[in-house]
């Protein structure tokens, strides 16, 4: 047991936040789980409290959750933790690293401009541009810039006809002034998480769709599943997660008939998705990750 003094910033309570907190502590004799909704950045005293803790004083922070939902003010909790950063202390991964992710624009761009194949994209403040979008797409899926699990995200198809749609991309637009549109594509009802750790391939499961919904979340009731993939699948994972420069990810990646696409990065990683569909505790390796790190 070593005597490092790690925090794990996430959503008390809930069950990948505890079952982190749970392996540091095993490891370490020491436990601290930090909402940021209860923190207080103080520059006279370059502190940052979470109640009696100062985290500016611990020895390293994991981020497992930076808030329950995406939002802007979300950056504006990672931009808090420079200041521990400042300080000394490691953070797994880097604020700096999330940041580019947290936001769906942001994440998609360096895909891109990594040669990473997506789905085809359209990203516009204009309701014309949209709409010829749709109907060059046949179908899109519009996506907030900042959600999680496919909440928010809308399916809208050209056969409802222009005035149809044209009212539904306005309303879209009423609550996302910039649409990001991703044509829709056939999944088959499954996609892959591929899961990595510091950059090392830890192994893939699927989710997998039990309704007729045409996206496989577990929030709409899709199941894990175990998946071994290809070697040329790896490696295209890898290449998707390598510019962010995470401590721990999982890479989402769509099986379609022109060959496999990604999605997203994640910011922060599946731990319930790794566990239950591919036997991966990724609670135990990363706590292990972060202590070997700290102990270098």
């Amino acid at each position: 047991m070593t005597e490092l003094k790690i925090g794990v910033i996430g959503i008390p309570g809930k069950w990948s936040t505890e079952v982190l907190a749970d392996a540091l502590e095993e490891r370490t004799g020491f436990r601290c789980v930090v909402d940021m909704a209860e923190v207080a950045l103080d520059l006279e005293t370059r502190s940052l409290m979470a109640g009696e803790q100062n985290l500016c004083k611990l020895d390293g922070l994991v981020i497992k959750k930076i808030s329950q939902e995406y939002s802007p003010a979300t950056l504006d909790r990672l931009e808090i933790l420079r200041l521990a950063e400042n300080a000394g202390v490691r953070i797994f991964s880097k604020p700096a690293s999330i940041l580019g992710l947290v936001n769906r624009l942001s994440c998609t761009v360096t895909l891109s401009n990594a040669g990473v194949p997506m789905p085809a994209t359209c990203v516009t403040e204009c309701e014309k541009d949209a709409l010829a979008a749709v109907k060059r797409f046949g179908s899109a899926v519009f996506k907030p810039l900042y959600s999680t699990k496919a909440r928010g995200m809308t399916l809208m198809d050209a056969s409802i006809g222009e005035d149809a749609l044209s009212k539904k991309i306005a309303a879209f637009k009423s609550d996302n002034p910039v649409m990001y549109l991703q044509k829709k594509v056939d999944l088959s009802g499954r996609d892959l998480g591929m899961v990595f750790l510091g950059g090392t391939y830890l192994g893939t499961y699927a989710r997998v769709a039990q309704t007729d919904s045409w996206n496989t979340t577990i929030l709409h009731g899709g199941k894990y599943a175990p998946y071994d993939p290809e070697q040329d699948l790896i490696d295209l994972a890898h290449k998707a997660q390598a510019p962010f420069g995470l401590d721990f990810t999982t890479v989402d990646v769509g099986l379609t008939e022109d060959g496999p696409i990604i999605f997203e990065v994640s910011a922060f990683g599946g731990f319930k998705g790794a566990l239950e569909g591919a036997s991966i505790d990724a609670a135990s390796l990363y706590s292990d990750h972060v202590i070997a790190r700290l102990s270098s």
